[in-house]
């Protein structure tokens, strides 16, 4: 967050600019509650206060930034936050349509066209010289700034058995925690915020090439009847492993169309289908709230970073940093414990640790120290939601519930900047506002199924009678319940099922 204070006329000038601890500077603003200069306000004529009418900011650590060309403080800090609320708006928006066209038309065509408009339209940001075009540039910007994301997970969760869904899913939130670190590594090495954003936009380019090396999801191929081409790329991966194994295309192919006839009642299906029966509602309005608590305490305490006391790029990196224990934390655990008991114990304790903050000295080391294990909890919560949720969710819904989870984050990662507006009431209100809603929602995760070990569901119906009575007050140890859990076929039974060539 940039820091600035008003410019004191015949002491600030174009070319000089006056020690914030000096005389002059400490006779002319006044001091605030923390006992710092105040960012808005200055003495006037008899000592009366007045609101700044421009302002001199401290260049410290970086001289160029979107805030600072355009004043996005005080009575304009609301610029600010519409800007980011207008990307998370645009995710939203990349949330529902691409989550749907993934179900449709499948997760790699999603990812690579993702990639390419990210590129194309994370470089327009940087060339935009007008605020509203800015904000309209960030809007399009966001919406496809989700599609690879929420593509490139499910397809990670379809490639693979329930033995190494946990491994991949937190190896695909590793990285974005090493996102976080090259953030602050890139920032703190560039000074110019034009090619600053040129060089974030150019990441997208690593995905390109993903059309040539990544296959379709052998699982959404089969639950489309296309079974030749999913057999083929089990065929290459059998042959990629080493494995001798091999298959029989031909009564694949007829087990295919059988599962397909059984299944054509939902290929329809879509985002409303989530809502029409009783457990699948249940299921997904927990989740999503699950969703939207992770995203406004994992954002409202990263968007605080800068509030912190120290050097804003390595605070942002030791954001980043202290993600990695967490991912440990839940490689180990999470197949023995189960997935609901870990979920809920991260995000009871990240609420805690926000509600502990708010009765530590503002700034001080220590509160630095809780925010840190805050974002360890809460970022291990965040990590395993994308996971619990794809599994929770049947094949022919999957992407579309993973996608309305992913909004329901973004829509509080909308709203987590205007909330941070609230400190200018209280700098406590924020935080407080955070911590309860991780608390309410690490709770509300007790009445969700276990998913540890289960196959998953693939049709609708599949989805309504998965995980029915079990809730954490019938079954918290995580093992399967045998009386009213029982595993439902998964999309690929068949191709798990190897028929090997007589």
């Amino acid at each position: 967050m940039v820091k600035q204070k008003c410019a004191i006329k015949g002491v600030d000038t174009l070319n000089h600019t006056e020690l914030w601890s000096s005389e002059l500077v400490i006779k002319a603003i006044p001091i605030n509650i923390h006992g710092k200069l105040d960012s808005c306000k200055m003495y006037g004529v008899n000592d009366t206060l007045e609101d700044c009418e421009s302002w001199v900011y401290n260049t410290n650590y970086f001289t160029s930034s979107r805030g600072i060309e355009w004043h996005f403080v005080c009575s304009r800090r609301w610029m600010g936050a519409a800007a980011q609320t207008a990307y998370m708006i645009g995710v939203i928006v990349g949330s529902i349509v691409l989550g749907r066209l993934c179900d449709r038309h499948g997760r790699k065509s999603v990812f690579v066209w993702s990639g390419i408009l990210q590129l194309v339209f994370g470089a327009s940001v940087a060339f935009a010289n007008d605020y509203y075009t800015f904000i309209a540039i960030r809007f399009l910007y966001g919406i496809f700034g989700s599609g690879s994301y929420i593509a490139g997970f499910v397809l990670t969760m379809e490639l693979v058995g329930p033995s190494r869904r946990t491994i991949c899913g937190v190896t695909f939130q590793i990285m974005f925690a090493v996102g976080i670190m090259v953030l602050a590594a890139w920032g703190y090495v560039i000074d110019n915020r034009f090619y600053l954003q040129i060089l974030y936009a150019l990441h997208a380019a690593i995905l390109l090439p993903h059309w040539f090396l990544m296959d379709e999801s052998p699982r959404w191929l089969w639950a489309q009847g296309r079974a030749r081409e999913s057999v083929a790329i089990i065929e290459k991966a059998l042959k990629m492993n080493g494995s001798t194994e091999t298959v029989e295309t031909s009564v694949l192919v007829s087990q295919c169309k059988a599962t397909c006839a059984k299944y054509s009642d939902d290929e329809s299906s879509g985002t409303c289908d989530l809502f029409k029966t009783p457990n699948m509602l249940k299921k997904t309005l927990i989740i999503c709230g699950c969703w939207f608590a992770n995203s406004v305490v994992y954002y409202g305490l990263s968007l605080n970073a800068g509030k912190l006391n120290g050097n804003p790029y390595f605070i942002l990196f030791l954001m980043g940093v202290v993600e990695m224990p967490s991912y440990v934390i839940i490689t180990y655990f999470l197949d023995r414990v189960g997935h609901r008991a870990l979920i809920s114990v991260m995000m009871l304790l990240g609420g805690v640790s926000c509600l502990v903050v708010v009765a530590l000295p503002h700034g001080s080391t220590s509160a630095t120290g809780v925010v840190m294990v805050g974002k360890l909890f809460i970022s291990g919560s965040y990590s395993i939601i994308y996971k619990y949720s794809a599994e929770l969710f049947p094949t022919v819904v999957r992407s579309s519930g993973v996608g309305l989870g992913s909004m329901s984050a973004s829509v509080s990662g909308a709203l987590t900047p205007l909330i941070s507006l609230l400190d200018s009431l209280n700098p406590k209100i924020p935080t407080i506002i955070f911590g309860f809603l991780a608390l309410l929602s690490g709770f509300s995760t007790f009445f969700l199924p276990e998913t540890m070990g289960r196959t998953l569901p693939q049709s609708i119906e599949d989805g309504e009678k998965f995980g029915v009575g079990d809730t954490c007050f019938t079954n918290c140890s995580g093992r399967r319940m045998s009386n009213t859990s029982v595993d439902l076929p998964e999309t690929m039974i068949p191709l798990d099922i190897t028929v090997k060539k007589s």
